[in-house]
């Protein structure tokens, strides 16, 4: 079992800069991936950017090179850190982790609950 908990949420006008904390808690030993998620309204819940253990990153086209994504596996806790903030990044976000596990799937998939981020313009 693993609990993600994520802070750093809130308001920011449009070209500002905001720095999600996600902090996991439990059987954390083995968790590989750490990532983030987010869903406007109406919208499907797509990646924004992962980390495996090994540092190694992933970003979806819309915000690379805005976002950077990085871990400190001492505290257990990857953060997402968001510049040049537009209206389209208006969200909820979510930590993301898996856990790697001896199963015909390898892995397990752990949500947090989600903060959410508005940009005003």
């Amino acid at each position: 079992q693993v609990q993600l908990v994520e802070s750093g949420g809130g308001l920011v006008e449009a070209g500002g800069s905001l720095r999600l904390s996600c902090t996991a808690s439990g059987r954390i030993f083995s968790i590989d991936v750490m990532g983030w998620y987010r869903q406007a309204p109406g919208k499907q819940r797509d990646m924004v950017a992962r980390i495996t253990k090994d540092g190694n990153t992933n970003y979806s086209g819309s915000v690379k090179g805005r976002f950077t994504i990085s871990r400190d596996d001492a505290k257990s806790t990857t953060y997402l850190q968001m510049t040049s903030l537009k209206p389209e990044d208006t969200a909820v976000y979510y930590c993301y982790a898996e856990r790697l596990v001896a199963t015909l799937a390898g892995k397990l998939a752990y949500w947090g609950q989600g903060t959410q981020v508005n940009v005003s313009s």
